[in-house]
């Protein structure tokens, strides 16, 4: 999923003589680099607090037996929840994590070879609720692109969401996701993305038609890494099945389906099972950008 931005970027040369399997083996998850991972999970901004606020606080820290008052911080200050409840939350999600931020890091060294001038995009850990450079979000959005700062957001509770609601469970369909929402940073340096936004704004009757083959197109580029994920022997047996299979959960019919909503085609804005599937088993077989042209088809 990609999120509007007012702000723009201008297009890249993309290189497309070097291999995408020049890039150094990095088991999924096993990557701890997080130069480019911002953790804001548990994140409180603080304030001014009243009267009620202070006595509020007060029965909560004797009640729960933690102190809240040093989660509210300084005046305008932003600190991060600690406690017991916190931190088992963030060892439940430690698994999830590594996969993210092993994914991220590799999908941005691939492209980085294929894209000059290349940018890193910054992965951004929230719960439950974000302030982005595209506005406020919530986690029931689902993972999201912002081209305004650049920048991932995902609540990794989506990922159970993923594995129970929509029956897409593993590591690589947890790598998909994120192999996705990068390709979205990709479309966004290569400029795909402001053309497409001048075309919906010049034809708005087209707006959902051009957003489904903006978000088909990140399906491919993920494929794309996936191909070079497994030329570079990443992947286990059975993990092209389960990213196929998150491919497939997500699609605009099957979302509409489990709302217990009619099918309806014209309001699709990231594609049906089918295309999302068949776009990213394009970029897995292909391997390549120029495979991945969906306005073209």
């Amino acid at each position: 999923m990609r999120r509007r931005s007012s702000r723009g970027s201008s297009p890249e040369q993309v290189v497309y003589g070097s291999p995408l399997t020049h890039i150094p083996c990095v088991q999924l998850g096993g990557d701890g680099d997080r130069s480019n991972v911002e953790d804001r999970r548990g994140l409180v901004t603080g304030g001014r607090l009243g009267i009620g606020g202070i006595l509020l606080l007060g029965v909560l820290s004797i009640v729960f037996r933690q102190n809240f008052f040093a989660l509210v911080g300084d005046d305008g200050a932003t600190t991060q929840a600690q406690g017991p409840q916190a931190d088992e939350r963030r060892q439940a999600e430690a698994p999830l994590e590594k996969v993210a931020v092993a994914t991220f890091n590799d999908a941005q060294k691939v492209w980085a070879r294929q894209i000059r001038a290349w940018r890193d995009a910054k992965l951004v850990l929230f719960w439950d609720q974000v302030q982005s450079g595209c506005g406020g979000a919530g986690a029931e959005m689902g993972p999201f692109y912002c081209p305004g700062d650049q920048r991932v957001y995902i609540d990794l509770g989506f990922y159970r969401e993923l594995s129970r609601r929509f029956g897409a469970p593993g590591d690589f369909a947890q790598a998909y996701v994120i192999a996705h929402e990068v390709g979205h940073h990709l479309q966004n340096l290569l400029g795909i993305s402001d053309k497409v936004q001048r075309a919906m704004q010049q034809e708005p009757g087209r707006r959902n038609a051009l957003s489904v083959r903006l978000e088909l197109q990140a399906d491919c580029f993920a494929g794309a890494w996936g191909h070079s994920a497994a030329r570079r022997q990443l992947l286990d047996p059975g993990d092209v099945e389960e990213g196929l299979a998150a491919a497939a959960a997500v699609g605009d019919d099957r979302l509409q389906q489990a709302s217990g909503r009619r099918v309806s085609p014209e309001s699709f804005t990231h594609g049906s099972a089918q295309d999302r599937t068949r776009w990213f088993r394009t970029g897995l077989e292909s391997g390549s950008l120029d495979a991945c042209d969906t306005f073209a088809q």
